[in-house]
């Protein structure tokens, strides 16, 4: 029995375009992952078992998927308030804020680090008032949230603003027209539609926050078994020249990572059907 491959689209070279497709992913992505595997692989069990069930290797896992899950977190609240605030509202200077919000991108993250730093230390500006209120950010578990919700912020307002941007306000209106309250309309008509979009953001914060070192480093103040992340850990191990105990630390990092991920993903999907659906 013979199997076609369908086409789904009337430009030439389907065959020609995936082969390349696949040989790009392969040596960019696919070539490189498998090198951690295969350098775990070197290392017998008991030495890969130590290398990631050490106590600082574990509070490292808990620092690292904590911190990043609750800055993505706060990214797809507050980052879709500010794609809502950045299509539905004019004032002066929203050019200016909307370029902002890239400024992580373009921003070196050891700059970043250093800025968060020295502003939420007990001497700076905001570090100085929120210990008047008993609250320290520098050097705490706080603060490696603070940095990573910086560096997260965009991709949760790129993902939004498009489509707020083609929805119609006119389906708010009509909404409002037929006896909706305000959060009856946001729940019923707006959340759906930027739902999938919404996720997609949060998606792709928890994994830039969970990959993320340069700014980090300079606002934890890398304290064992309270503020040092699992990147600086694999970080030592291969300063150490234990290259089997840092791969076996991002193996676990890297299916970790790709299972949550594709939890994110398969909810998505699962929210776009039903949007569709509807």
């Amino acid at each position: 029995m013979r199997l076609a491959l369908k086409q789904h689209s009337v430009l030439p070279g389907f065959g020609l375009t995936l082969g390349y497709a696949l040989l790009y992913l392969s040596l960019i992505v696919l070539i490189p992952l498998s090198a951690i595997f295969l350098k775990t692989a070197t290392a017998d069990w008991e030495h890969f078992r130590r290398a990631v069930t050490s106590p600082a290797v574990v509070a490292s896992y808990k620092l690292s998927f904590g911190a990043s899950l609750g800055a993505a977190l706060v990214n797809a609240v507050f980052g879709s308030l500010v794609a809502w605030v950045l299509v539905r509202y004019s004032f002066p200077g929203k050019r200016v804020v909307d370029a902002l919000v890239d400024l992580p991108f373009a921003l070196p993250t050891a700059v970043a680090g250093i800025a968060l730093t020295t502003l939420y230390t007990e001497t700076g500006w905001l570090g100085a008032a929120l210990k008047s209120v008993g609250v320290k950010v520098a050097f705490t578990p706080l603060g490696v949230m603070v940095a990573l919700v910086f560096i997260g912020l965009p991709f949760v307002v790129r993902s939004v603003q498009p489509v707020l941007e083609d929805a119609d306000a006119e389906i708010e209106e009509a909404a409002a027209s037929l006896g909706a309250g305000r959060w009856q309309t946001f729940r019923r008509v707006i959340f759906p539609l930027i739902r999938p979009a919404v996720l997609t953001g949060f998606a792709m914060s928890f994994a830039r926050a969970l990959g993320e070192y340069g700014s980090v480093v300079f606002i934890s103040g890398n304290m064992p078994m309270r503020t040092e992340i699992t990147p600086l850990i694999i970080i030592t191990r291969l300063e150490q020249y234990d290259y089997a105990g840092a791969t076996a630390i991002a193996l676990v990092m890297l299916v970790a990572s790709f299972l949550m991920l594709l939890a994110i993903n398969l909810l998505e999907w699962r929210s776009r059907r039903f949007a569709e659906a509807k």
